[in-house]
């Protein structure tokens, strides 16, 4: 008996050694480590942002390129210049500030209306459209009771910047001023803009009537993608249609940087978009520049007027400026190349190749400064240490990062140069591994250990009470063949 027991012990034991050896990872929690992380040795790139730095230098030795340019100091309240094919903001001045966008609002009129009425639709003047529109306000001498198309509308609130105009297109497509600023503001959120609000489609002034130079430029970009809107806006001199109330006339432009050829404020490379002046807002322009097919765009807000009759208000003198500073310091160059090895990583499961190449998904052409080196950019790559085959050419893997001096240029995505062909060997191989590993199994192993244990109890105590009944039950045998005998 003592025997049997110290086996059973012994097998108990073990039992036990065993139940700890597996117990703790079964339960063990998820490794912290992250799914992605750079696969080369490259330094951390700094601050993240998409803004270039404008002012003071960073040369620490002679063989630095001197990547930081000096600020133009535009002379506005808040301004703004973006390259639209790469996002990157060249230069910024409280670009975030809310401020009054004055006439610059019809640039949303316009989208909206582009968007939910027919060109050749025919609206009659009413006179709630002339309401709360001063004599001296700007105007296209639309008369109550005139019909007019809604495109000539487009152009009398595009270029002379008419409020008549906008608020016919507004009770047009809205059914009144007030559900027409609704649209507005729904649009707005649509295209993510977070610091504006409208309450007209005209922008005379009201404390409620606010944007940002960063919203004026996102709802200035959206509506350039619409053919129609970037004819009106780069237009100079338009001649309206015939009305019942009029013959045919012509409507110019208020922006003077497309204006006139003579003038030393024009500037050649500009199409568009659209002025405003209030007393509250000061002069501000939306521009847009296409110089041999780099474009930038421009928002100058709370510009001075012109000093005198022989120049004009600062937001033609400064957009002009701002054009020059960003292409005469800026110039678009491919960081990345569709097709170029760019990095690699480790492939699992596969006997074709232990190694993926990694290329750009496509080519990455960022505004950059014209003396910095595409070679002296820091370049990080953001991918998973492995992958697991198959995996076809085009598979998005990761991405990079190129910057310098803490500012981003440009990210792209990463993906797999060539397909990697699976082994169904090695694929089977890592299934029965995980399997061993994994949590399911050593909850079984766990489970089959504590039954074990339970059975060896379970017969440590029955059997002990079946020995003691056998020798009871032997005791009283002997006892009667005694009495027997």
């Amino acid at each position: 008996m003592n025997r049997n027991l110290l086996k059973r012990a012994g097998a108990f034991l073990l039992l036990a050694l065993l139940l700890c050896a597996y117990l703790p990872p079964a339960f063990a929690a998820p490794d912290d480590e992250d799914e992605f992380a750079p696969v080369s040795d490259t330094s951390d790139s700094g601050e993240e942002g998409d803004t270039a730095p404008v002012s003071g230098s960073t040369d620490d030795g002679e063989n630095e390129p001197d990547a930081v340019l000096e600020d133009p100091k535009i002379d506005a309240t808040a301004a703004l210049l973006v390259n639209p094919n790469t996002g990157m903001v060249l230069y910024e001045k409280n670009a975030d500030e809310k401020r009054y966008p004055a006439s610059t609002t019809k640039i949303m009129t316009a989208l909206l209306v582009l968007e939910n009425a027919k060109l050749d639709d025919v609206v009659t003047a009413e006179k709630v459209d002339f309401e709360n529109v001063s004599w001296d306000a700007s105007n296209a001498d639309i008369k109550e009771g005139e019909q007019v198309k809604v495109l000539d509308l487009l152009y009398c609130l595009m270029l002379p910047s008419a409020n008549e105009a906008a608020n016919m297109l507004a009770r047009h497509v809205g059914g009144s001023i007030e559900g027409f600023a609704d649209m507005m503001n729904a649009k707005a959120e649509e295209l993510g803009c977070t610091g504006t609000h409208f309450v007209n489609p005209n922008g005379l002034h009201d404390p409620n009537h606010y944007t940002t130079a960063r919203d004026l430029y996102t709802i200035a970009h959206a509506a350039m993608q619409d053919e129609t809107f970037a004819e009106i806006a780069k237009t100079a001199v338009k001649t309206i249609s015939k009305t019942n109330m009029h013959d045919s006339r012509k409507v110019f432009t208020t922006n003077q940087l497309i204006f006139s050829s003579y003038q030393p404020w024009f500037y050649g490379w500009c199409n568009g978009i659209k002025t405003g002046h209030t007393a509250e807002a000061g002069n501000c322009l939306v521009a847009y520049a296409d110089q041999r097919d780099s474009e930038l765009y421009s928002v100058v807000l709370g510009c001075a007027d012109a000093p005198d009759s022989s120049t004009v208000a600062k937001s033609f003198t400064e957009t002009k400026r701002l054009f020059e500073w960003g292409y005469d310091n800026f110039k678009s160059k491919t960081l990345a190349k569709q097709g170029n090895s760019i990095t690699s990583t480790k492939v699992r499961l596969s006997t074709d190749t232990d190694e993926l190449v990694l290329t750009a998904k496509r080519d990455l052409v960022a505004s950059v400064p014209k003396n910095l080196d595409v070679e002296d950019m820091e370049a990080t790559p953001t991918v998973p240490k492995s992958v697991d085959a198959p995996i076809k050419a085009g598979d998005v893997i990761g991405s990079m990062t190129y910057s310098y001096a803490g500012t981003v240029y440009g990210t792209v995505e990463l993906i797999a140069l060539h397909d990697v062909e699976l082994s169904k060997v090695l694929y089977y191989a890592d299934k029965l591994e995980n399997f061993f590993k994994g949590s399911v199994f050593k909850i079984l192993l766990v489970v089959l250990l504590v039954f074990v244990i339970l059975y060896i109890l379970f017969n440590l105590t029955f059997g002990r009470m079946r020995r003691r009944k056998q020798r009871r039950m032997m005791r009283s045998r002997g006892s009667r063949y005694n009495r027997r005998r």
